[in-house]
């Protein structure tokens, strides 16, 4: 039997309800990762409500944990290092340190980086200056990257009208440093809009895959997607297997969420969804 695959997931957590961290870890658990999760914030809530409490974790607390498990000796059992949502510059160049700080303890271990900073119906909702850290320091430090497409625009300077687009861009973003750039959320010109798209391009190949569109908004998502793709990847190694993976368990928890009309993605009820995902989807070659 393997060896199982090691995280360490660096995000902020949420008491109630599923976003950064509160979104990621049970899922690649339950998909047999081990994961080490390390706080950035600690709210009671994500903030779409408009209100929350809790603290910011400064920047220097957060160093101190990674540093407190470099003390143990383990962080060469590190497979990849997981981060998403950014509150401010300093919490990002933790995590890039600890990125630095991984791969001297394993030079194998695969840096994942989800540029959480907008999205096209609302523009940036990162903080001023947090796009331009993505876009200046993050993302060349990453392996994997997977960026929204409106996040892919502003990081290559672009935009995108057609597939053809997506793909051209995502392959400037490669040559920037990731290895593997998945986008999400992928509209273009004459593409029907009841479905949804992810591409993903290594540097031999791109790959697409679609779904049908669920008419509702979902706060985790985008951290539940990229974990499970990455969970994938740590297993597979396969961009194909791990696109289609991706899609079919995402996609399978979101309807079960819409389903139950709740609020919050419905993690721990639609757990056997991220092993025997109820909707199927294959990927299909640009």
């Amino acid at each position: 039997m393997s060896r199982m695959s090691t995280v360490l997931s660096i995000q902020s957590a949420v008491a109630y309800g599923h976003a950064g961290n509160s979104s990621a870890v049970f899922p690649l658990q339950r998909q047999g990762v081990d994961v080490w999760p390390v706080y950035t914030v600690n709210f009671s809530n994500h903030t779409g409500y408009g209100a929350w409490r809790g603290p910011l974790i400064p920047a220097s607390d957060v160093w101190d944990v990674v540093q407190g498990i470099d003390d143990r000796g383990v962080l060469d059992q590190v497979d990849a290092l997981l981060c998403g949502y950014l509150g401010t510059p300093e919490v990002g160049q933790v995590i890039l340190d600890a990125a630095a700080l991984v791969k001297q303890r394993n030079p194998q271990a695969i840096f994942t980086a989800d540029p959480v900073m907008g999205d096209s119906d609302r523009g940036f909702y990162a903080r001023p200056g947090i796009p331009e850290f993505w876009r200046d320091h993050v993302i060349a430090a990453a392996d994997i990257t997977t960026p929204n497409l409106f996040e892919l625009e502003f990081l290559t300077g672009e935009k995108s009208t057609t597939i053809d687009d997506v793909v051209r861009l995502a392959r400037g973003l490669r040559e920037r440093g990731p290895q593997i750039v998945l986008v999400t959320s992928v509209v273009g010109e004459g593409l029907p809009d009841d479905r949804m798209r992810m591409i993903a391009v290594d540097e031999h190949e791109a790959w697409q895959v679609e779904t049908p569109l669920l008419d509702r908004t979902f706060t985790g998502s985008g951290d539940l997607t990229t974990a499970t793709f990455l969970a994938h990847w740590l297993r597979t190694r396969n961009l194909e297997e791990t696109l289609g993976a991706t899609a079919s368990i995402v996609y399978s928890v979101l309807e079960a969420t819409a389903a139950s009309g709740h609020p919050e993605l419905r993690l721990v009820a639609a757990q056997q969804d991220m092993v025997e995902p109820r909707f199927v989807f294959e990927a299909t070659r640009l």
